[in-house]
């Protein structure tokens, strides 16, 4: 019976160690690949990112060898075709509808593209025309005022009493949301003429000195001082 213990403990903690979301390397091949990167692939990007959310749920309820399948899969479909010839033209038509959506760079990427000669100006969230939809906006990826990713949108909050809206940023791990989002007062932000990429109106160095939003329950909308000293660090000059 010990020897049977041993055997399934040491099984135990193989399955452990094999369901590691970073193998997937997802994150990485965005960044690197010019064809994940497109425009045109948003609608597959967005969906290898939900895959890769399904493995993080499995994992966090012990389904270890499910959440490696799931890896597996992931890995087969960066490495395969493009996933648009893998279904219909339903796919593509999806694509060009979501187009605005361009995919992420991984955690901790390099500066961005707003050094290089011919960028654009950025636009100020209440001078768009038109203005944003919310699925242009969740699951966009947020840049510093130094132009170093810090996350992307995972949530937005609208409605409150004193018009104070919100953009819940995912900024540590694999970007989802829990202990380590921020909450970002929608006004303060910036976007890039061509609606990917959200920018905060501070430096990335002052973001270890923002707030991270208390709780998951959003309690903290009741919660006005809390709030008032968290817009304050977006607040512009």
């Amino acid at each position: 019976m010990m020897a049977a213990a041993m055997f399934s403990a040491v099984g135990m903690t193989q399955a452990l160690a094999e369901c590691e979301l970073a193998d997937a390397r997802l994150e990485e091949a965005i960044q690197n690949n010019p064809r994940l990167r497109g425009p045109a692939n948003s609608q597959s990007v967005r969906d290898l990112r939900s895959l890769r959310d399904a493995a993080l749920t499995l994992r966090f309820y012990g389904r270890h060898e499910d959440c490696e399948r799931l890896l597996a899969n992931i890995r087969e479909l960066i490495a395969g075709p493009p996933m648009g010839s893998l279904g219909d033209n339903d796919e593509e038509q999806a694509d060009i509808q979501n187009a605005a959506r361009e995919p992420k760079v991984r955690h901790g990427a390099p500066l961005g593209s707003r050094d290089k000669k011919g960028a654009k100006p950025l636009i100020r969230i209440d001078q768009l025309t038109p203005g944003l939809r919310t699925d242009q906006m969740i699951g966009a990826e947020v840049r510093s005022a130094d132009d170093k990713i810090v996350g992307e949108v995972r949530n937005i909050v609208f409605g409150t009493k004193d018009g104070r809206d919100y953009a819940i940023v995912a900024s540590g791990g694999f970007f989802t949301t829990g202990k380590d989002s921020i909450v970002v007062p929608i006004k303060s932000l910036k976007v890039t003429q061509d609606r990917l990429s959200f920018f905060l109106p501070i430096a990335k160095d002052v973001m270890q000195k923002v707030p991270l939003m208390p709780d998951q329950d959003y309690n903290w909308l009741s919660d006005q001082a809390w709030r008032t000293r968290n817009d304050a660090f977006f607040a512009t000059p």
